[in-house]
């Protein structure tokens, strides 16, 4: 027999959603990491809250659904400052990539936040 939770979890989706926060949470607090702790302190803030949020999403409690609808208003901020701040005011000639990897990010963190707000009756 298995548990109602077990069934949810078992969704692919809802794995990669956790997979997508656990992946940006490691991005970001190796980032802080290489930059020898002199990258702003708000990255390091964004990836535990990512760390936390993929860590409620793999157990299914009711406030993960507060978790990502902030890291999702946060991280849409984070993401469209963060590639004005490169297109305008920095000289980054090769940043092609990353810029790409910013509008990537946050289209896959619409596509998943509103995939856990529509699924928000599943988290108990």
């Amino acid at each position: 027999m298995t548990s109602e939770k077990g069934d949810k979890l078992g969704n692919p989706t809802v794995r990669l959603t956790a997979i997508f926060y656990i992946a940006i949470g490691i991005a970001e607090v190796g980032y802080f990491a290489i930059e020898s702790f002199t990258a702003p302190p708000h990255i390091l803030v964004l990836g535990f809250l990512s760390l936390i949020t993929a860590y409620t999403i793999f157990t299914m409690k009711k406030w993960a659904l507060l978790l990502v609808v902030a890291l999702f208003f946060v991280g849409i901020t984070f993401g469209a400052a963060t590639l004005l701040n490169s297109i305008t005011l920095q000289t980054f000639g090769g940043a092609i990539l990353f810029h790409i990897a910013l509008i990537a990010y946050m289209i896959i963190l619409l596509i998943v936040s509103i995939y856990i707000v529509t699924k928000r009756e599943s988290f108990n």
